[in-house]
Order: C-alpha cells, then structure tokens, then sequence
C-alpha cells in the first residue's frame, strides 16, 4: 500500500495480511471528508492494524498521532512501517507518532488519566463484533476529546445503524463497499 497525500506521498508500506485494512479508496474519502490540513492537530487511530490511516495524518502535518493496537503481528508491522517511512529516528516525525500496545478501551481510559486530548479520532475495529458501538461510548465516557472534535467510525454494513451519545452530531454517513464511514462532531 501508498500514502496517498501529503510529504509522505506515494511511499510504500507493508500491511498485515491477517486484517481487513482500511483500503485506499476508504482512506482517501475520509481525508477528502475532514480535510487535507492537518497542521496543529491531535490525532488517535484506534484499533490502527497497520497504522496506514495514522501514517496519513502524520503525512498530512498533524501535530501528534498516537497509534492503538494489541495485536503484536499488526505491532510489528507498525515498527517495520515507522521504520521504513524514517518515522522512528530522531527526527520532528519522529516525535509526532507515539504507539501504545494495548486494547483500545484500556488505552483510552489510560489517556483520561494523562489528561491527553484529541482533534481527530479514528476508530475503525474488527467488523461484526459491536465493537464500533462500545468504542464510542468509551470515548464519551472518558475525558480525551477537545470541543467540536471529529469521531471518523468504519464499520460493517452489517453492524446496523450506530446510535451514539448525544454529544456526538451527526456529520456525514457513507457507505465503500463493505464499509460504512460515520463522522460525528463532538460537542461537549
């Protein structure tokens, strides 16, 4: 797979060939959706498998990208990944990913406790397990989430139609193929 945008366009990453990745045309339309200008912001892929949504927010100019995941196939190939992309010296880049190896619900209660906050949320779980549903109520359970920030959800088209808090408005809905995308505003 590419980087499709950004300084790190068109370099080649490796994906993990156990998961169903976020394919191109997905990754492209979220980023087509929220924007292209990353600069300043915050950025949380949860449930990142390869980190490929994460690694375009970092060539987007984001600010910080914190990476989620517990698998340790999909871990290494993050490391091999931040490797190859020149994201694990000592440079700016560097700096802007962290990765935290553990279940997305603990690490966002963890962020709580750190007082970390975000502009952009990613979360995209295994489909058909209700996982998509459970990780929105997390994130409104916890404190990690600055005003009027975006919750991009990719789920099964079979998981049904999610129903999340309140506080999160509705921004767009689309359907790629097997996916379906929900972008929520989050208004404390």
């Amino acid at each position: 797979m590419k980087i499709l945008s950004g300084k790190l366009r068109g370099r080649n990453f490796y994906m993990p060939a156990h998961i169903r990745p976020t394919n191109n045309m997905t990754r492209k339309a979220v980023f087509d959706l929220i924007g292209h200008d990353l600069k300043g912001l915050d950025f949380l892929d949860l449930f990142a498998g390869s980190g490929a949504v994460g690694l375009e927010a970092i060539s987007l100019g984001a600010q910080k990208v914190t990476l989620v995941e517990k698998d340790i196939k999909c871990l290494k190939v993050i490391d091999k990944n931040l490797d190859i992309l020149g994201l694990k010296s000592t440079s700016y880049e560097a700096r802007t990913c962290e990765v935290f190896r553990c279940d997305a619900f603990q690490t966002i209660k963890m962020l709580s406790k750190l007082g970390r906050k975000f502009d952009v949320v990613f979360v995209d779980p295994p489909y058909n397990k209700g996982l998509a549903k459970k990780a929105l109520k997390t994130l409104c359970g916890y404190d990690i989430l600055q005003p009027n920030c975006l919750i991009i959800v990719e789920y099964g088209k079979w998981e049904g139609k999610l129903s999340p808090d309140e506080r999160f408005f509705p921004v767009t809905q689309r359907k790629y193929g097997l996916a379906n995308i929900d972008i929520y505003k989050y208004e404390k």
